[in-house]
């Protein structure tokens, strides 16, 4: 039972920026679609995750070939061959990705200083969120990846490599490849758990000002940290790249949501509203907006 804790105690102590973002993705997914379905994705999620890398490392699949180094396996929580915080960052990854996608595709409600998306359980359901979904969880790995590669000149060590050196910064294309597949298996999961009819009162919904907004922070979050990475350690290239990526796509969607922004029919919102009646969006009404 000591060995076990002090694993445990290991597992936090050695990755305490992967689990400030998990701690970051709870803070804002149980709001959004209740405890019960944030336990139900974060179990699921991680078995998903866990399975593409173990069927990868051991057969080539869907990443193509890697291995993990286990020079840590007696400090921290390893699962057949598989570092634990490694799995579980699909979790929350999937999530933020998800949710800007619902961003990006939903209504727009700005009142005083919060602002809500319409959205619903049509297009929470719906393939337009699976697939931007997936793709932005992907493209986020496109930055991701090549600063893990890195990992032995920051802290967090070097526990992975490829068989063969990849095309972009030593990373396979085919890592891509699978990331988009895990993708979209974990998001259609998600997908699933979350139009479960479950009794909603009891399962920790609220509302919190501009809740609609944090999910695309976690997402631009983990996109600084890893950029922020690249150029501590002098990948600067690496860096500008992640950057120059980026920058397009995101004054995209910050200029087509501000001109989305209250441009909704009254259809739109009461959908929104029959299907999510604790919206804070149903408040603002009453109260006037």
């Amino acid at each position: 039972m000591p060995h076990f804790l002090d694993i445990a105690i290991g597992t936090v102590a050695m990755r305490p920026y992967v689990f400030a973002f998990f701690g970051a993705f709870l803070f804002v997914c149980v709001p959004h679609v209740g405890w019960r379905r944030t336990l139900i994705f974060t179990l699921c999620g991680y078995c998903i995750a866990f399975g593409s890398e173990w069927l990868s490392i051991n057969t080539g699949f869907p990443y193509g070939w890697y291995y993990y180094i286990d020079t840590t396996s007696s400090r921290e929580l390893w699962v057949a061959g598989v570092p634990f915080f490694d799995s579980l960052s699909y979790v929350f990854l999937a999530y933020c990705s998800y949710a800007t996608a619902l961003f990006i595709i939903s209504p727009l409600m700005w009142w005083r200083w919060n602002i809500a998306t319409l959205e619903t359980r049509r297009i929470r359901s719906s393939f337009s969120a699976l697939f931007l979904g997936a793709l932005l969880q992907t493209f986020l790995d496109v930055v991701i990846d090549p600063v893990a590669l890195q990992g032995r000149r920051w802290f967090l060590g070097q526990i992975y490599g490829y068989r063969e050196q990849g095309a972009h910064f030593g990373v396979p294309l085919s890592n891509y490849a699978g990331w988009l597949l895990t993708s979209l298996f974990l998001i259609a999961a998600f997908q699933l758990i979350d139009a479960r009819r479950l009794d909603e009162r009891a399962s920790g919904l609220m509302t919190i000002p501009l809740h609609s907004l944090l999910g695309p922070l976690l997402y631009l979050s983990v996109l600084v940290f890893n950029i922020g990475v690249a150029f501590v350690i002098g990948e600067r290239f690496m860096a500008l790249c992640g950057v120059l990526m980026y920058t397009l796509p995101i004054v995209i969607v910050t200029v087509t949501a501000l001109r989305r922004v209250n441009d909704f029919s009254k259809d739109q919102l009461g959908e929104h509203l029959r299907d999510f009646p604790w919206s804070s969006a149903g408040s603002a009404l009453k109260k006037g907006k």
